[in-house]
């Protein structure tokens, strides 16, 4: 429960799952520590921000840079210092202990106000490769926690005040991490998903993948799949006339609950999808997002893979005949599924939101009730 008296603890980030994920995880961690906590975010956040109480909701303006011509240049500078005047004002308001931002540029209003007024910050970043946005606060900021180790190796003053936590997970994934790895019955559970925002690729090239696998292994499928609205009636369709047995729906709000339930995870590879997979141990064919500014997808994958719990596919080689090959190959052999999933698994940092809270704390220079 709250303590009465005690400064918030004031988290920003965008509202997409890769960003709000590993923010809820810190907010249960700061809960059992007797704090009250708010979030920064923008429009987006619907969908994923119910782990926060409405009142603790506030939605600051903000925008991502997209295009380099003078004019978007200029909305979007606009629209930051928009947001950056909002945020002085909530944090005048909130008077919080620190303020903890997740990447994205709706981080950085919030994390600059902060700066400026003098409170302690921590920013967080969930990939192997550091964001640009992150890369621009992290001169400035008090602390910087990282999923992955050595990412600021080649700025010595920035890696002196780095810290190693992992990527928070949400309270349902560490629980699903307590699944052991199902066991091989006659049923192949496959999940297919596409991050946050769904990936239409998926939508193209799974369907018809399945279709290539031979009759008694594609009858022993069982399928889950993500897939945008304006997809779900052809994916729908095809699985149909091939007589498989598929869920297909936009959003699932349990998926690490699905995740935990299936043989294999076929995704793109954000930096919550492979926190998750390496959590709960689950092996995947990972197909990272080809045109991210910083190849952010294509380094995370690359650490599952070196580990072993992983197939990375870049995507101009996912094609149908190149999944129905991997897929056919993963069912033939049992032990290499499991292998894997061990693999997987001995990546996961289920008490990431713990250590990150802890950062948190000792930045701000607020002692903890455990």
């Amino acid at each position: 429960m709250p303590e009465p008296g005690r400064a918030p603890v004031l988290l920003a980030a965008g509202g997409t799952g890769g960003h709000l994920f590993p923010a809820e995880a810190l907010a249960a961690a700061l809960t059992r520590h007797g704090f009250i906590v708010h979030l920064a975010t923008d429009r987006r956040a619907a969908r994923y921000g119910e782990a926060f109480a409405e009142e603790t909701v506030h939605v600051i303006a903000s925008a991502t840079l997209r295009a380099r011509n003078p004019i978007a240049v200029a909305r979007t500078g606009a629209m930051l210092g928009r947001g950056f005047l909002e945020a002085l004002a909530l944090i005048g308001r909130l008077k919080p202990a620190a303020v903890v931002g997740f990447g994205g540029y709706p981080t950085i209003p919030p994390v600059l106000a902060a700066v400026w007024r003098g409170v302690p910050t921590v920013i967080h970043d969930a990939n192997a490769v550091i964001g640009r946005a992150n890369r621009f606060l992290a001169p400035r900021v008090t602390a910087i926690a990282t999923t992955f180790p050595d990412v600021f190796h080649d700025h010595p003053e920035l890696a002196a005040k780095a810290k190693l936590t992992g990527n928070p997970v949400r309270p349902a994934v560490v629980a699903a991490a307590s699944t052991p790895y199902p066991a091989s019955d006659k049923r192949l559970r496959v999940l297919v998903v596409g991050g946050s925002q769904g990936a239409r690729i998926l939508a193209d090239v799974v369907p018809v993948a399945i279709g290539r696998l031979g009759t008694d292994l594609r009858m022993r499928l069982s399928l889950v799949q993500q897939a945008r609205e304006e997809d779900l009636e052809r994916v729908r369709n095809a699985y149909a006339s091939l007589s498989v047995t598929a869920e297909v729906a936009p959003f699932f709000s349990d998926l690490p609950a699905r995740m935990a339930a299936s043989h294999l995870v076929v995704s793109r590879s954000g930096a919550s999808t492979v926190a998750e997979l390496a959590a709960i141990g689950r092996p995947a064919i990972l197909i990272p997002l080809p045109h991210a500014l910083d190849q952010d997808q294509l380094a995370n994958a690359g650490v599952l893979e070196v580990a072993g719990g992983a197939i990375r596919v870049v995507q101009k080689n996912f094609t149908p005949r190149r999944l129905a090959a991997d897929i056919a190959a993963l069912a033939e052999s049992g032990p290499r599924l499991a292998a894997m999933a061990a693999a997987a698994r001995s990546l996961g940092r289920l008490d990431a939101a713990d250590q990150l809270a802890a950062l948190v704390l000792n930045v701000a220079g607020i002692g903890t009730r455990t």
